[in-house]
């Protein structure tokens, strides 16, 4: 929270800093932020919502997708911001304006200071805690910190693009450097949204692209070489949590328990149903998995 407050502050001075000096380079680093201060808020907000019904039975496969549609519906305005920075940088090159180079220099320095504190503070908070859950939640905790870290350190990269724009405009006259960074800038955001859109959808859809997982229970049920699977639904239950529905045959089926348990080495799976059945003959016919 520490770090969404400061990165907020900083966006918000830096948009309205680029509207009054003119510069589209320090507009879209400041709009750039913003996709970070969405990126921050949601993991905050999974985790607030993971404590808060951790211990409730409201969600039948956790809480992990409030993070997913928070993630889809923020991709989807910072889509259109990320349109909006780039039809403005294309309004500069045809009608330029001028733009106050020492206030952008300034607050853009300032801005990149910010992204290399808030790597930092993250960098400390995920040395020095280790959050977790009565629901098998606690690896998710450090996978979303790291991407909430990279996304501010790619922040970082922006502003030193910005600065850069703004120095060889104002020592070099390069000015036309400044909606070219703008367009770097938007063209990142639009990246990042359509990213973010594309992955958070396919979870909301149930979808799973995880060949390997797949196989690797395949791999372990069938390890006796008696048992196989008729039937494998495996989906994603939140960004780095798996549900697996499976059903198999045998001629001699062992209990659900076991099966389970030939499982426990594969990772991100925290929901397993596991239905076994009797094959009357030597000739099961299994499903196209």
């Amino acid at each position: 929270m520490a770090v969404i407050i400061l990165t907020f502050i900083t966006m918000a001075v830096e948009i309205a800093t680029g509207i009054l000096t003119g510069s589209m380079a320090l507009l879209a680093d400041g709009w750039h932020m913003g996709t970070h201060v969405f990126a921050l808020g949601i993991t905050w907000f999974a985790y607030v919502m993971a404590r808060r019904y951790a211990n409730t039975s409201t969600f039948s496969f956790g809480t992990g997708k409030f993070g997913v549609l928070a993630g889809y519906t923020s991709a989807l305005f910072l889509g259109v911001t990320a349109v909006y920075v780039i039809v403005e940088s294309g309004k500069r090159f045809l009608h330029p304006v001028d733009i106050g180079f020492n206030e952008a220099i300034i607050v853009a320095i300032i801005g990149l200071l910010v992204n290399v504190l808030s790597v930092w503070m993250l960098q400390s908070d995920g040395d020095e805690h280790d959050h977790g859950d009565q629901h098998g939640h606690a690896h998710h905790h450090d996978h979303n910190l790291k991407a909430a870290y990279l996304h501010v350190l790619a922040d970082a990269l922006t502003s030193v693009l910005a600065i850069i724009a703004l120095l060889s405009g104002k020592y070099f006259g390069l000015v036309f450097l400044d909606p070219v960074m703008g367009l770097v800038g938007g063209v990142l955001i639009g990246s990042w949204s359509w990213g973010l859109l594309k992955s958070s959808g396919f979870i909301l859809l149930d979808g799973t692209q995880d060949d390997k997982i797949k196989q690797a229970i395949i791999e372990a049920i069938e390890a006796d070489q008696d048992a196989k699977i008729a039937d494998l639904h495996l989906w994603k239950i939140s960004s780095n949590s798996y549900g697996v529905l499976l059903t198999l045959v045998a001629s001699t089926p062992r209990s659900p328990e076991e099966y389970h348990s030939r499982l426990d080495h594969i990772q991100h799976l925290d929901h397993i149903t596991i239905e076994p059945h009797s094959c009357m003959d030597d000739k099961c016919v299994c499903r196209e998995l």
